[in-house]
């Protein structure tokens, strides 16, 4: 398997159209001829990407990721004073809103079950006043999930063009969200891995 870090402003697999074919996925397998999907990251998220390279370690670790036996947490740089010296949990049922795709929005009654752990990250450098660095933990992996949670309660990222206001947005030339830490099984000789990555902000 490989274990990538993704830049942000890349796609992690092709998308619609001639002008989306580069991405993480066609470049590794420049490299990489056997290197298969596992799982992906948003466009402008960065940070630590899972390929296999044969089948049936894709697929060990497509159940792995599907029965969250993969633990990843996260980076980010959110909007306002967060005081969470211990993990909370978001617990907001989240939807796509149909309408304005690729958005997502929180619904209680037609939502799917989405939960997030977050807490206030004990280095708090490099942060713009007013801002805090968190760390969070998906428990669900629906899409844009990190992203509308910290929203949903007043807190939206840095640098985010699809859910934070103008004056967030404008804090950062990128989204400030970032795949930290993947830990997991190995799949041949199921040893323990723990692979971290510092964010780049």
């Amino acid at each position: 398997m490989l274990v990538l870090d993704k830049p942000a402003g890349m796609l992690s697999v092709p998308g619609r159209g001639p002008d989306k074919q580069d991405c993480l996925i066609s470049r590794a397998l420049q490299y990489w001829p056997d290197a298969l999907v596992v799982h992906r990251l948003d466009m402008a998220t960065s940070g630590l990407l899972l390929l296999a390279r044969n089948k049936e370690v894709q697929r060990h670790l497509g159940d792995a990721f599907a029965a969250r036996d993969v633990h990843k947490r996260y980076t980010a740089i959110v909007h306002g004073h967060v005081a969470a010296e211990t993990w909370q949990l978001v617990d907001a049922p989240l939807i796509c809103d149909w309408e304005n795709r690729p958005l997502q929005i929180v619904d209680p009654h037609t939502g799917k079950p989405s939960q997030t752990r977050y807490m206030r990250a004990p280095d708090q450098n490099h942060v713009p006043a007013g801002c805090t660095k968190l760390w969070l933990e998906p428990i669900t992996g629906r899409s844009h999930q990190l992203r509308v949670h910290m929203t949903h309660i007043g807190h939206p990222m840095l640098g985010d063009a699809l859910y934070a206001p103008t004056n967030v947005q404008s804090l950062s030339d990128r989204l400030c969200l970032h795949a930290t830490t993947l830990k997991f099984q190995h799949p041949v000789h199921n040893q323990q891995l723990e692979i971290a990555s510092p964010a780049p902000f």
